[in-house]
């Protein structure tokens, strides 16, 4: 599959079937975490992968939604700010540099024939408590994860046009 099938193909999962995911599986978007570009190559993040269903239930306190609880796997993706590079204006690029790991775990994903969905709206101190991470992790997405329920809706992708989000040399000039 070429990566515009596999971009065309991923969407956000919201409906997981219960089945386990195979660690081969997960240890293959892992590594897509792994090798994913970061600023100076710094790679400010770490990921948890929670299988266990114990705290799965634990962690989706964080989130409470029924098809979240659903996920037979969530990877928390968490940035550590200590070692993340920042721009001589103070801008920190951890968050963007998780951002794209993430979005390397969701391509991955998506080939592999699972689903995810990408969260940002939890309550991250909860998270954070619950997993017990030192204070400079912080945790900025939570990554339900699994194969796609049998009948699972595939949402319509609804994008901008091409001329709405690029602009030529200049703010505002078309091609």
């Amino acid at each position: 599959m070429s990566f515009f099938e596999i971009a065309e193909k991923r969407y956000s999962l919201r409906n997981f079937d219960t089945r386990e995911v195979e660690n081969e599986k997960i240890l293959k978007v892992l590594e897509a975490a792994r090798i994913a570009p970061s600023a100076c190559n710094f790679q400010p993040y770490h990921f948890i992968v929670i299988t266990d269903e114990g705290l799965r239930k634990k962690i989706s306190e964080c989130f409470p939604r029924d098809w979240f609880k659903k996920a037979p796997v969530i990877i928390v993706a968490c940035g550590d700010h200590s070692k993340s590079w920042k721009r001589s204006d103070g801008k920190d690029h951890c968050d963007v540099d998780v951002a794209i790991a993430v979005d390397h775990i969701t391509l991955a994903a998506a080939d592999l024939g699972l689903g995810t969905c990408w969260v940002c709206a939890f309550d991250a101190e909860k998270c954070h408590e619950i997993l017990n991470l030192p204070e400079h992790l912080e945790v900025i997405a939570l990554l339900p994860m699994g194969y796609p329920a049998e009948g699972a809706a595939v949402p319509k992708k609804q994008r901008k046009n091409i001329e709405e989000i690029v602009s030529w040399n200049h703010f505002g000039t078309k091609i």
